[in-house]
């Protein structure tokens, strides 16, 4: 009886089973609910924190871009005055003050004209007039360069001459200060001094009235003594020496400058390289070919007029001589520089459709430049020639390349050309035609414009040298210092 009077009043007073309780399915749910609620808010608040980001990056572009740009500034300058040039500059400079040191694009080099003694300019016209019997004149000043291949240390000597407003397009500034200069020039006029002597003297004995190798070491001797030539020891100072044997009594002394030369032929791999120094044509002597783009007047297939006789690499010429003397239509002469040559030349180059272009005693020569001003297809035969301005010039479009081997082949080459449509010589012609300025340097935006530009791409590598220059230890004379992409070792590959 107890026992189940004890029973009841536990039943009654037990607690009804909670709603809430971990095993209902209304607890659940609503756990499921809070949790995706919970996930909700944690995703909502890192989509926030993206938003946020992204707008932050989006204002600090537009800031950046409206601050920061020149012509935003410049505007800036306008609407605000007080917001100075200085400020603005200042903005700038964290940006381009580096380039600015390696010639910031639109910024011309600044070059300085050394005032050299007479005798290394005007005296040598003096004495190659003198030599070919010129009358003496106390007035050097009124001589007149000869007319020769080796005119362009001529024409960039007078260009920097000139006053700024009549050198249109030029790359470089003339600066009366040194201190200002990027670059020194050197206007030695060393390949007229070089054949200011027609011949030896008949007597061993006999001492010539001149002497290119006293001037070159005078040269030499007065430019170590200057304070700018010292300072990075020549690396910024620009010399001419387009013919292969000038300089060649001082070029160890010379070869930190940047040497302008037509090749590489007679100067070794620490001497000259394609990276310190500039190919630059020979001044032609050939008119320049005036009339229509046409083979109508051409009717000589290949023409070819000059010394048949050549030493090394030029030996090549008599044995072409041998093969093509009996063609029907070609034209192959001997003649030696005078001015009934150069008419002959003349009246060849501009009724050819092509012209033969073999190496002389080094791989180039002026007849390229000729053949070009002629409009008269080259048909170049020197597998070691180096070319100018091949950053702007694809030779390929105005020019034949056949290797010596293939050139040497009975038939081979008037084949070739036979074998030549008319519509691909008109093209040659027409290219030749866009790029003929190139070789003129009498063109008021020629040759010698095109020069100072090559010269003025030199410039950051001229600076590098000459800072790691100053940081290097001092190596021992007999070690090579070559930051060479050397001269043409490997060849021509025969191209139509």
């Amino acid at each position: 009886m107890n026992s189940e009077l004890r029973s009841s009043k536990a039943k009654r007073t037990a607690k009804p089973s909670s709603p809430t309780s971990t095993n209902s399915p209304h607890a659940r749910r609503r756990r499921q609910i809070l949790t995706q609620f919970l996930s909700m808010a944690r995703k909502s608040s890192l989509l926030k924190q993206s938003l946020a980001t992204i707008v932050g990056v989006l204002v600090l572009y537009a800031f950046l871009n409206t601050f920061l740009t020149p012509a935003a500034t410049s505007k800036l300058e306008n609407a605000f005055p007080s917001f100075s040039s200085a400020a603005s500059n200042s903005i700038s400079n964290v940006f381009v003050s580096r380039e600015n040191q390696l010639n910031f694009p639109g910024k011309p080099v600044k070059v300085y004209l050394y005032d050299l003694p007479k005798r290394f300019t005007y005296g040598v016209i003096k004495h190659h007039s003198l030599a070919r019997g010129g009358r003496p004149d106390d007035d050097v000043l009124k001589l007149k360069y000869p007319g020769h291949q080796h005119m362009g240390e001529w024409y960039l000597f007078q260009d920097l001459l000139k006053p700024d407003s009549e050198r249109v397009g030029s790359p470089v500034e003339n600066v009366l200060d040194p201190e200002e200069a990027d670059l020194f020039y050197v206007p030695f006029f060393s390949s007229l001094s070089l054949i200011v002597n027609q011949a030896r003297p008949a007597s061993g004995t006999e001492k010539p009235l001149y002497s290119d190798e006293e001037n070159q070491v005078a040269l030499i001797e007065w430019l170590e003594a200057q304070e700018y030539w010292k300072r990075n020891n020549g690396r910024d100072h620009v010399i001419m020496a387009s013919d292969p044997n000038a300089l060649y009594k001082v070029i160890d002394r010379v070869k930190n400058c940047v040497l302008l030369v037509c090749d590489f032929g007679r100067l070794k791999e620490d001497q000259g390289s394609l990276v310190k120094d500039v190919i630059v044509p020979y001044s032609h002597r050939i008119n320049t070919y005036t009339g229509d783009i046409s083979i109508e007047n051409r009717n000589t297939l290949l023409f070819f007029m000059g010394n048949r006789f050549r030493k090394e690499g030029g030996k090549i010429r008599d044995l072409l001589f041998q093969l093509l003397e009996n063609e029907e239509d070609v034209i192959v002469k001997h003649g030696t520089q005078s001015r009934v040559s150069r008419r002959a030349a003349t009246q060849g180059m501009h009724m050819s459709k092509f012209c033969l272009n073999p190496a002389g005693d080094t791989p180039s020569a002026c007849r390229l430049f000729d053949s070009i001003v002629s409009m008269c297809v080259p048909v170049i035969v020197s597998d070691s020639i180096e070319l100018p301005f091949e950053d702007v010039i694809d030779y390929r479009k105005i020019a034949i390349f056949v290797e010596s081997n293939a050139a040497l082949k009975p038939g081979f080459l008037v084949s070739m050309l036979r074998g030549i449509p008319t519509e691909r010589i008109l093209e040659y012609q027409t290219e030749l035609n866009e790029v003929k300025h190139y070789f003129q340097y009498g063109e008021p935006n020629g040759t010698v414009n095109e020069i100072w530009r090559q010269i003025a791409q030199k410039l950051p590598f001229i600076k590098l040298t000459i800072n790691r220059n100053r940081r290097l230890v001092k190596r021992d004379s007999n070690v090579r210092d070559c930051s060479c992409l050397c001269s043409n070792q490997t060849g021509i590959i025969t191209s139509l």
